[in-house]
């Protein structure tokens, strides 16, 4: 039976999609409105449900994370330092991802649990489709910064909220999250929200910029301003061209603007701004520019491109360095890449399946156009179809009025990474087998199908042959997909564990700045670790050990819990670093580290016979990677 407020909210809703033609003054705005009637008839949502939101297990929350790594990164600072402004008028900050599920999130402890209880916490999903009109699925359907004030929710879970909340975009245009501030108790007056829509307004962007510069140094930059006090503090627009003077990036912006005096987007920067005053602004001096199409001047400030080589974000060693399986794999599969072979990849949860599979893409003829990666288990059901599919205006009521290109176009040309496969519904399996079969894809609401281009690579930890046999994966689409089929070995089978460990932490250690080095006994447990959850985990525990390690030598104790804990079936494992302080030992494991575990280059180094070797390791109790090998 529903609560007093409850059932308040359900009259209050449905009394006012039924006579919204006829009511003098409508009590929220038509934004609202439509989607209420989207929560209603589309998602077929129940306004006076009591249930919180969505929250995601812990592997897809990591993965979610995992994928939004450099968005986490560059928004951190931002939202730490909004999360300041705010915090006193106990607000709490989220940042989700493109797809509404929250990836980041600071809050005082002292109203923690409140919040937590609202559904205002790491891990919990903000679509739409899921919870109805609420701060973030607004700004999802907008693109637009929005608040959603109490009874403004649809759901009577979430009418004692307020939630301002404003996109972020990345410098293609394309929607990389949402950045949103609520409180479980604010005044009933909207107005009082006003500032702290603004504030987010404003971090939004300035997350929005550094992801910008982040993104273009390997570019010429152009910094503008209306007002010339301006253009280095809170430049308006950004706008980013290569050598050849093809623009390659444009902050939300700039895209406007140019969208308002062209109608389309140029390609060249020549189009834009007279060429000869900004070859005068080559020398980064503060300059004024005039418009190409309408004559109007902007203050601005060109910066060269930077030319620095990227950190790398690989989770494998090079080639020379790669487990013999893992690189017998690789150098197959960069065979038939470009074979118009579909691919799939097999391995454990956190093996490597999307870096194996970006790889691929990079060494393909395809490396210039889109790498589309899709988790098949980490979208919803009923979204999955638009996701893939996209829609076209009208296709359903609440359709935006533009529709909405879907993850299978957008990879045209490119490579499609469908991760965990295994996890798509069998009706869509049908949609995806005709359209692998007839390279053609329509969208829902369309007469007419497409031609797309793609290269498929999917990828399971789940052997694909059981579900067949289990009825719950198409045969004819498991065949259609097992074009080529590599397996990865988990990270406890593989021989290249020490060169892995090493780079990962050269990584996560130049991330915070101090370069950093593991002690023997930190190594030796980490050499013996069986790795349940393969790469991602040992990534994770190395970042861990940089975060709470307090001088550049990481030691057993700076490691996470369960991987130095004693525990019947592990293995014996030093405690301390004392246990392992035997100078002989030390000289030992030095030497083996020295040479990459290799025997006989560590024998010759010690002076001492590979035999000889061999049996030290033994007295010592020295767990040698791979024993045997060179």
């Amino acid at each position: 039976m529903l609560c007093a407020h409850s059932k308040a909210h359900v009259d209050c809703v449905s009394r006012v999609l039924k006579n919204a033609t006829h009511l003098p003054q409508l009590p929220v705005s038509e934004l609202i409105l439509d989607s209420w009637r989207r929560s209603m008839e589309q998602h077929h949502l129940d306004p006076g449900s009591l249930q919180g939101p969505r929250i995601l297990s812990q592997n897809l929350l990591q993965e979610c994370r995992e994928r939004s790594e450099l968005f986490l990164r560059i928004a951190s600072e931002e939202v730490a330092r909004l999360h300041g402004r705010v915090r006193d008028a106990d607000y709490c900050v989220l940042l989700t991802d493109a797809q509404g599920r929250t990836i980041d999130y600071r809050v005082e402890s002292a109203i923690r649990n409140d919040c937590r209880k609202a559904g205002l916490y790491l891990g919990t999903c903000w679509s739409e489709g899921e919870e109805g009109t609420c701060g973030v699925a607004a700004v999802l359907t907008a693109r637009a910064a929005i608040t959603v004030h109490k009874r403004d929710h649809f759901r009577a879970a979430f009418i004692g909220l307020t939630c301002s909340a404003a996109p972020v975009f990345d410098p293609r245009g394309e929607l990389l999250g949402v950045l949103d501030v609520s409180a479980v108790r604010s005044p009933d007056d909207r107005r009082s929200q006003h500032l702290i829509r603004q504030l987010v307004v404003q971090s939004a962007q300035e997350i929005e910029q550094a992801f910008f510069m982040s993104s273009v140094q390997g570019y010429w930059v152009l910094r503008a301003h209306n007002s010339p006090g301006y253009v280095d503090s809170h430049p308006d627009y950004l706008f980013a061209w290569d050598d050849d003077g093809q623009l390659r990036a444009l902050n939300p912006a700039a895209r406007h603007w140019l969208r308002q005096r062209f109608e389309q987007t140029p390609e060249h920067i020549a189009q834009v701004f007279d060429q000869q005053l900004l070859h005068a602004a080559r020398d980064g001096s503060l300059c004024l520019l005039r418009g190409q199409r309408d004559g109007q001047l902007v203050h601005g400030r060109l910066s060269p491109p930077r030319r620095i080589k990227p950190r790398s974000t690989r989770l494998l060693p090079t080639p020379c360095e790669l487990d013999p399986r893992l690189e017998e794999s690789l150098r197959l599969a960069i065979r038939v890449k470009d074979r118009n072979l579909p691919i799939l990849i097999q391995g454990e949860t956190g093996c490597g399946k999307e870096v194996f599979a970006r790889q691929l893409h990079q060494a393909s003829r395809r490396r210039e156009r889109p790498f589309i990666a899709v988790n098949c288990a980490a979208i919803p059901e009923n979204l999955i179809e638009s996701e893939l599919f996209g829609y076209v205006a009208g296709a359903f009521t609440g359709a935006s009025s533009k529709g909405m290109q879907g993850l299978l176009e957008q990879a045209d040309g490119g490579t499609l990474f469908l991760d965990e496969i295994g996890d798509m519904p069998l009706a869509l399996q049908t949609r995806l087998l005709r359209v692998l079969a007839e390279g053609e894809v329509a969208p829902l609401g369309a007469s007419r199908s497409k031609a797309i281009d793609i290269q498929v690579i999917c990828a399971s930890h789940r052997g694909l042959e059981a579900l067949v046999s289990a009825g719950e994966f198409r045969e004819d689409l498991y065949f259609r997909l097992n074009g080529a089929r590599f397996q990865l070995p988990a990270l406890r089978e593989r021989s290249d564990r020490l060169a892995l460990i090493n780079r990962i932490l050269a990584e996560e250690s130049a991330a915070c700045g101090v370069s950093m080095r593991l002690g023997a006994a930190a190594l030796e447990c980490l050499l013996g670790y069986r790795w349940p959850g393969n790469v991602r985990e040992l990534r994770h525990v190395l970042r861990y050990a940089c975060a709470v390690c307090e001088s550049d030598l990481i030691v057993l104790g700076d490691l996470p819990e369960p991987l130095h804990g004693h525990r019947p079936d592990d293995p014996p494992c030093a405690d301390t670093e004392e246990c392992c302080a035997s100078p002989e030992r030390q000289a030992l494991i030095d030497a083996l580290v020295r040479h990459r575990w290799k025997p006989t280059a560590a024998a010759k180094a010690l002076g001492i016979s590979r035999a000889t070797l061999y049996r030290r390791v033994h007295q010592h109790a020295i767990d040698m990677p791979g024993r045997g090998q060179g």
